[in-house]
């Protein structure tokens, strides 16, 4: 039976996600502006700098609208399955999360506009940022714990009125997506208030550079499987209900999770790979350990294969790959999310290939890297969330996606896939000429390999040109979704098969899940970090723009 959504829960997951989509688009202004300048094509005006534009579109679009878009669709989730709504005290914690995270972005905002923090994403030291960009992002962080808090209240008061049960899967997967959040970012925390605060103050003269990349690549890779879990539970959960079928398997998608929790976070030297500092021993194991990640999306893909292929057998699929003709092509609350699946078979190829000591050599700090995570994050990751978009906002409303929004949807999700492909691929290509990453346009006095990287700087400008295309289609049908005509939208939430193997009990015992991801934590960083406080290499801040 469709259980009503609270309309209080409905503001609250609806102030998230519009905040997200605003960051969204203010990030694909300075992306495209950025994408332009860096082919040639236009000259900024002298108050506006590239870098400020890069910091922009990579502070709103990965950290700004992902974070706000997760936790508002994981609070949906927690509502509709936990009871049916959200107890006062995790809505109350929902909305002080989303204050304090809104006026750190503002202000983060507002110092990357004004020049003084033209640091990139990838904020470590030694380039230096005004201390109230830093003050910005620890009030996002903080802001995003007090939110996860309330869904782990939710959840356990759940598990103490319905001791004996099987939680809800949309919750469990829910609970370990925020669990690696707030493991992770204790490592980004450390780094802004212990060293990155203290040092743009003036408060100390010099900072630990080693110790600040080390503690802000701890967090920087499992901020990947951070925007990727909510993806994987609208394949995991939504899209089953939507295209009819069921979950192949309850105790895999679980497992699954789990071994993200476990894997996802001690792994950050792996970006760290030609750093010196470093012993190679330790690299070496955060890389086998970063491999270890493999294995649950190979399950994840498996079982959303299986999910597929077992739904149109049961429409009567004959041959090999009939069931493909089966699937709910003209269905944009699949469509977009099934496109965002396939291009992660590319993007997660090419994680492995940056994952690996003798090829991250030959990419690395060039755009083959940008070229990467525009696969993951920026394709699919968002095409997951815009599809996700079509049916949530509807729900919440109240109102119905009708079909000329749906039509829009389909073509929304080609655009961004053709502007993608364009921008990303000629990232790929070039980075393995050596063209590196954020630099602004130069031909480098007309060094004949330079020259030879413009025809691809040009094609990244014109994906970024329809990409932009593409994100304004999008904020039209998302204003259009909250005037829709009024009825009754479903929240989707797949049933798992018959005949799957009943879930373990073992899989909800947090204790040892956690246990052993704190220890894998402490086998992989402890040692390093004693060493780099032995060895300390202190840079006083740099102000390169």
């Amino acid at each position: 039976m469709k259980q009503p959504f609270d309309r209080r829960d409905g503001k609250l997951v609806l102030a998230h996600i519009l905040f997200a989509f605003v960051a969204l688009l203010l990030g694909g202004v300075a992306g495209m502006l950025q994408g332009t300048v860096r082919s040639g094509m236009i000259t900024l005006p002298a108050n506006i700098g590239y870098y400020e534009l890069l910091t922009a579109h990579g502070v709103l679009m990965a950290l700004i609208f992902t974070t706000y878009f997760i936790i508002g669709f994981l609070y949906s989730g927690v509502s509709h399955t936990l009871g049916g709504k959200l107890l006062p005290s995790a809505r109350k914690l929902g909305w002080i999360g989303y204050w304090t995270m809104s006026v750190g972005t503002v202000i983060g905002v507002i110092v990357i506009l004004l020049g003084k923090a033209t640091v990139l994403y990838t904020f470590y030291a030694p380039m230096k940022a005004s201390p109230w960009f830093y003050i910005a992002l620890a009030l996002v962080v903080v802001g995003s714990w007090l939110s996860g808090f309330g869904i782990f209240r939710q959840y356990m008061t759940w598990r103490k009125t319905n001791k004996g049960k099987v939680s809800p899967l949309f919750a469990y997967m829910s609970v370990v997506t925020m669990l690696l959040w707030q493991i992770a970012t204790i490592g980004v925390a450390v780094e802004v208030v212990v060293q990155l605060i203290p040092w743009s103050f003036g408060w100390v003269d010099t900072v630990n550079v080693v110790l600040s990349r080390t503690l802000f690549w701890y967090f920087g890779h499992p901020l990947v499987y951070f925007w990727l879990l909510p993806a994987y539970i609208c394949w995991y959960v939504i899209i089953p209900k939507i295209i009819g079928g069921k979950i192949f398997s309850d105790s895999l998608a679980r497992m699954s999770f789990i071994l993200f929790l476990l894997f996802s976070i001690p792994v950050g030297f792996h970006h760290q790979l030609m750093e010196p500092g470093i012993s190679g021993f330790w690299k070496y194991t955060q890389v086998v350990l970063t491999f270890m990640v493999i294995i649950p999306s190979l399950m994840t893909a498996f079982s959303l294969f299986a999910t597929f292929e077992l739904y149109g057998r049961s429409k009567g699929a004959k041959g090999l790959f009939g069931w493909f003709k089966m699937l709910p092509w003209k269905d944009a609350r699949f469509f977009a999310p099934f496109m965002g699946m396939l291009v992660f078979i590319p993007a997660g190829a090419g994680g492995i290939i940056n994952a690996s000591n003798q090829m991250n050599a030959v990419v690395h700090n060039t755009l083959w890297v940008t070229g990467h995570f525009h696969l993951t994050v920026a394709t699919s990751v968002a095409l997951t969330f815009f599809g996700i978009t079509y049916w949530l906002i509807p729900h919440i409303t109240g109102r119905v996606l009708t079909a000329r929004m749906n039509r829009l949807g389909i073509a929304q999700t080609i655009c961004w896939c053709i502007g993608m492909f364009f921008m990303s691929g000629s990232m790929h290509t070039v980075g393995l000429l050596g063209d590196p990453r954020r630099t602004a346009y130069t031909t480098y006095d007309d060094h004949p390999d330079a020259i030879l990287w413009m025809p691809y700087h040009v094609a990244m400008a014109i994906g970024g040109m329809i990409l932009f295309i593409g994100l304004l289609i999008l904020a039209y049908i998302v204003y259009n979704l909250m005037r829709g005509p009024k009825g009754e939208t479903e929240y989707p939430i797949g049933e798992t098969a018959e005949g799957a193997e009943e879930t373990p009990r073992y899989l909800e015992r947090w204790g040892l899940w956690v246990g052993i991801a704190v220890v894998l934590i402490l086998f992989a960083y402890t040692l390093p970090l004693i060493d780099m406080f032995q060895t300390t290499v202190k840079s006083p801040g740099y102000v390169t723009w």
